[in-house]
């Protein structure tokens, strides 16, 4: 009896267990994303991802899990941007993932550093951050050549100048704040510093 009632009672846990895995995630549809992207999104970031605005960011070959949970902090509002909020919050989950995985798969076009008076001091910030003021170098979280780490850190090489400086502003004063070790970094960093590192990733490769 007492056996019974264990094999019965090992049934009953493993069902429940069964019954609680999650369901597998569907495989992205690009062909769905490049539709979606096209109708929602071509007019500020350009056909293939690769902005020509230098205030919209290019999205061409970012890890689309980086997109993935923008796209999921734009609807929740986390992060907040009239303009993406309102275009987010018409996507379903499908509909984002379809979308970054499709951005991912296009190629980022290269940008280069327009600045040259300041070149040395954002490639010593990036490298190297700033010790006495307790900066982390840009390149522990986001690699050398600025390619990011994949559903950890965004790529940044080749973005452009002007918005990675507006976001390190909005990270510094709290307008942006769904990510805390950036709000960290730039709540310290001056306007002239961001300026010069926001101008070396742009021409990272």
């Amino acid at each position: 009896m007492k056996l019974l009632a264990s094999f019965l009672l090992s049934a009953v846990l493993s069902a429940s267990a069964w019954a609680a895995d999650p369901a597998p995630v569907a495989k992205p549809d690009l062909a769905k994303g490049s539709a979606t992207f096209g109708a929602t999104c071509v007019a500020c970031h350009a056909a293939d991802g690769n902005s020509t605005v230098p205030a919209q960011p290019k999205l061409a070959q970012q890890h689309p899990e980086y997109i993935l949970k923008q796209l999921k902090d734009y609807k929740s509002g986390a992060r907040k941007d009239p303009v993406m909020q309102g275009f987010a919050a018409a996507l379903s989950e499908a509909d984002m993932r379809n979308v970054a995985y499709w951005l991912a798969s296009q190629k980022v076009k290269p940008g280069e550093a327009r600045n040259g008076d300041t070149l040395a001091l954002g490639e010593r910030i990036y490298r190297g951050g700033i010790s006495d003021r307790n900066i982390a170098a840009c390149a522990g979280c986001h690699s050398p050549n600025g390619a990011g780490i994949p559903a950890q850190y965004p790529r940044l090489g080749g973005q452009h100048a002007d918005y990675i400086a507006t976001q390190l502003k909005h990270f510094r004063t709290g307008q942006r704040g769904n990510s805390q070790p950036m709000v960290d970094v730039a709540s310290k960093m001056n306007d002239r510093e961001i300026q010069a590192v926001s101008d070396y990733i742009a021409g990272l490769r």
